[in-house]
């Protein structure tokens, strides 16, 4: 066992009835950094964090969070945003956040102290004493977020916390897991939005029908998988899956991110694009990590990669 890990699975396995949700599942996760959850609906990331929170317990083998081959004995250590959430609509913000930090060990007074620390943090001091009720979408999860870690956790674990946000939003929240990491903690997420994964992860774990399909740094994922074309262009992107060597496109229109063959001629594929296009940006690179799920999950999914959606579920 690894010390400098922060969760541990061992040949894990979880069923539901007939389904399978989780198929031996073996990983480590480092402390200490931010490791990102990928995969389509289904593919055992929620069922995985939940183990980690004791709320479903492994049909099979092992699991150890901080240290411990009992979770819920260390709970008081672990901030968890679920991906169902809601917030006591009548309750003042201030009171919802103290109740929140009580619930996990801390003494009244301390909880919020806290809490008023957290909100004046983030500009929301003047909101304290309004009702949860009186809160926009993105604010009601930024307060969760808030009560997730109000008693100075250890690990952070939220579930789609970007689900729904608009870009600010998502932007104040992209701000707390870096400080959270600035600060020494571990913070594990799922997330539907691949280029925000690609920036923030330390670490990645990309699920597939309940298994792993692969793991790692962001450098470790992307050694080995290829090239790509990454273009910005004017005109029309209906020859570009016949171009030699090029195997897979995603086109977002006037961008396009092309997957290259091994050896493919980067000089032939510009010669030939530029009797088509016109081109505004043209250079190489390796796989985003949007392209390297799409290779790995979207085409099992017999989706097409050229209009494949950034992350399913």
């Amino acid at each position: 066992m690894s010390e400098n890990a922060s969760v541990i699975f061992s040949n894990v396995s979880k069923s539901f009835g007939k389904t399978q949700a989780v198929k031996d599942l073996s990983f480590e996760l480092p402390k200490g950094k931010v490791i990102g959850f990928l995969g389509p609906n289904g593919a055992g990331k929620t069922t995985s964090i939940r183990m980690i929170m004791s709320i479903f317990h492994p049909d099979a083998g092992t699991l150890s969070v901080l240290g411990s081959k009992d979770p819920l004995s260390i709970k008081d250590r672990l901030g968890y945003l679920p991906e169902e959430r809601g917030l006591y609509k009548k309750m003042k913000i201030i009171d919802l956040l103290t109740y929140f930090g009580q619930l996990k060990g801390v003494d009244k007074r301390r909880a919020k102290d806290r809490a008023l620390h957290l909100l004046n943090e983030h500009g929301l001091a003047d909101r304290a004493n309004n009702p949860c009720e009186t809160l926009s979408k993105g604010l009601g999860q930024m307060v969760q977020i808030l009560g997730t870690i109000l008693h100075e956790p250890e690990l952070v674990i939220l579930d789609e916390p970007f689900s729904g946000l608009d870009a600010v939003n998502i932007e104040v929240i992209l701000k707390v897991i870096l400080d959270l990491k600035d600060a020494g903690k571990t913070v594990i997420f799922s997330t539907h939005i691949l280029d925000q994964a690609e920036k923030l992860c330390d670490s990645i774990l990309i699920f597939n029908k309940g298994e792993k399909v692969l793991d790692g740094t962001i450098r470790e994922v992307k050694e080995g998988e290829g090239k790509s074309i990454h273009l910005d262009y004017v005109g029309s992107s209906k020859s570009f899956k016949s171009l030699p060597g090029v195997e897979r496109v995603i086109d977002f229109g006037q961008e396009a991110e092309l997957t290259l063959t091994e050896g493919a001629d980067t000089q032939a594929i510009l010669k030939l694009l530029t009797d088509q296009i016109e081109i505004r940006r043209f250079d190489t690179r390796e796989l985003s990590l949007r392209e390297i799920f799409i290779k790995h999950v979207g085409s099992e999914q017999g989706e097409s990669p050229l209009n494949a959606p950034a992350v399913e579920g």
